[in-house]
């Protein structure tokens, strides 16, 4: 029940000509209310009074003041006890929206309900920020956050149309309405199966994978193309066994020993380690991880708590830091 119904029912009950029960207009009073609701629940006048910290002749006379003024008999007197009417069970009824309302007022005020709307590609979403998400949620649990996960370049579009508060993303997409607030940057790894020959190594250098199988990203990706011009200025023939379209299914297969792949190490290390033997691979290729937010008014205080918790919980790794 939101405020304005609130202050709806209130002004209905509360000393306010009103049309009462037999066509006439009568003053409503609250402390009567109060008295036939306390009669009601605890079956006596002396259980009322000290209910509603009044006397029992107090409670009597609200009694008996509420009955002229509805002319409705409201309790019988039998040997002393009041049992109460159908009329008095009907009215009772009737009460309880006014005084639901008065408990919402006076119990404790209710917490607004924040939403932040998250877009991000896979590599980012699944496992990574869904374990963000969860522990940012514990500690704000007035929150909501609704995860997309979608290609990086939705993400991008999805902030330009004001559709997501915020994007987490590793392309660098220059787009008018787009703020793009560096959050990570790294070095190109390759990612090998633990028992490959070259995981002995602490670096990978390009002439190293000549006649290597590679996993290599799909061509709709810029780090294709760079990382062929790598190769090809160190004179090495490529030999791509397979493409994928995310560096997650990249390392994947890599992890199952159909070969290496060279990709962005975060935030995948951080939770694909297993099983899986990364390398730093001496190339001047370099990446860089971003939040993305509309740039037509200022970030929502939700965005930016949630950017300051990635921020201070992003577990260190060898091959990423801090932009």
């Amino acid at each position: 029940m939101d405020q304005p119904q609130l202050l709806d029912i209130i002004s209905y009950y509360d000393d306010t000509y009103v049309e009462a029960w037999m066509g006439t207009k009568i003053w409503h009073s609250l402390p009567e209310y109060q008295a036939l609701r306390a009669l009601m629940e605890s079956g006596t006048t002396s259980k009322a009074a000290i209910r509603l910290g009044l006397s029992q002749s107090a409670i009597s006379r609200s009694i008996a003041s509420l009955e002229t003024r509805t002319g409705r008999t409201l309790f019988e007197r039998d040997g002393g006890r009041l049992r109460p009417t159908n009329e008095a069970a009907q009215m009772n009824r009737r009460l309880d929206p006014l005084f639901e309302a008065l408990d919402r007022i006076d119990g404790p005020p209710e917490v607004a309900r924040e939403t932040l709307r998250i877009i991000a590609p896979p590599t980012y979403a699944h496992r990574f920020l869904v374990h963000h998400i969860a522990t940012f949620l514990k500690l704000n649990p007035h929150f909501f956050v609704s995860l997309e996960v979608a290609p990086s370049e939705d993400v991008i579009r999805g902030i330009v149309d004001q559709r997501f508060d915020l994007g987490v993303t590793g392309v660098e997409l220059s787009r008018d309405g787009v703020k793009l607030t560096p959050y990570r940057r790294s070095s190109a790894v390759c990612a090998m199966a633990s028992d490959h020959p070259l995981a002995d190594r602490d670096e990978i250098h390009p002439m190293d994978l000549d006649g290597q199988a590679l996993i290599a990203l799909t061509h709709r990706h810029a780090r294709r193309a760079q990382l062929e011009k790598v190769l090809h200025g160190s004179g090495v023939t490529s030999h791509i066994v397979a493409e994928v379209s995310t560096s997650v299914a990249a390392v994947d297969l890599a992890k199952e020993g159909l070969g290496i792949a060279i990709v962005n190490p975060f935030p995948i290390v951080q939770y694909r380690s297993e099983g899986v033997a990364f390398r730093s691979f001496a190339s001047p290729i370099e990446y860089r991880s971003y939040f993305a937010t509309p740039d037509h008014g200022p970030t929502s205080s939700m965005a930016r708590s949630f950017m300051r918790h990635l921020r201070l919980h992003t577990a260190k790794d060898f091959f990423s830091e801090k932009a």
